[in-house]
C-alpha cells in the first residue's frame, strides 16, 4: 500500500463517521467588514478594497473535522429583509459592527433586535463581533454590550468578542466558539 494511501482511508473515513457540518450566517451592516473577516476565515488575505457584497456569498471553512457552510448577506438596507431567511435554522448567527464606526451602532442595535425578535430566530446562538479593534477609538466589548443591549437578549446563547479582521486579533476565539457549536 502506497505510504499516503492509509492516511487517505483513515481522514475518508474519519469524515464519514465524525465529520460535522455546521451552518453559520454572518450579517451585519454594510462595510462592517463581514466579507473580509469571511475571507481570511477560509484562509484567504485580508484586502482594503473588498467590493461590497451584492446579495450573499457562501465560503466553506475548514477546521479539523468540523466544516462551517458561512453565508456572507449583504448589509445594505436592501439586503437586511433577506437576513431572517438565511439565519433561520442555522447553528449560529454572527452579527459584526464596525466598533469604529460610532455613528452606525444605533442602526446596528435596531436592526439586530428587529431581527432576534421574529418567532423563527427563537434560539438561535449569536456571537456578536466588535470589527476593526485595530482602530484607534473603537468601542471596547464592554461597551459594544451596553451600547447594543446585548444583555436584553435571552432565548439563547450571546457571546461577544473584539476582533480586527485585517491584523487576525481573536479570530482564534471566534472559530473555538463557533466549532463548539458542533458539540452542542
Amino acid at each position: 500500500m502506497a505510504p499516503g494511501m492509509f492516511k487517505r482511508i483513515y481522514n475518508f473515513l474519519m469524515s464519514l463517521f465524525w465529520s460535522k457540518e455546521l451552518d453559520v450566517t454572518m450579517i451585519g451592516l454594510q462595510n462592517a467588514g463581514k466579507t473580509s473577516l469571511l475571507r481570511v476565515l477560509a484562509g484567504g488575505e485580508f484586502t482594503i478594497d473588498s467590493i461590497p457584497t451584492v446579495g450573499f456569498n457562501m465560503k466553506r471553512v475548514q477546521q479539523g473535522h468540523v466544516t462551517l457552510k458561512c453565508w456572507d448577506i449583504g448589509g445594505q438596507p436592501r439586503f437586511r429583509t433577506m437576513w431572517e431567511r438565511y439565519c433561520r435554522g442555522v447553528n449560529a448567527i454572527v452579527f459584526i459592527v464596525d466598533s469604529a464606526d460610532r455613528e452606525a451602532i444605533p442602526v446596528a442595535k435596531e436592526e439586530l433586535h428587529d431581527l432576534l425578535s421574529k418567532p423563527s430566530m427563537e434560539g438561535i446562538a449569536l456571537l456578536v463581533l466588535g470589527n476593526k479593534s485595530d482602530i484607534p477609538d473603537h468601542l471596547d466589548v464592554d461597551q459594544l454590550i451596553e451600547q447594543l443591549n446585548l444583555k436584553l437578549i435571552d432565548h439563547r446563547e450571546v457571546s461577544c468578542f473584539g476582533i480586527s479582521a485585517k491584523e487576525e486579533t481573536n479570530l482564534d476565539a471566534v472559530m473555538k466558539w463557533l466549532i463548539a457549536r458542533a458539540n452542542k
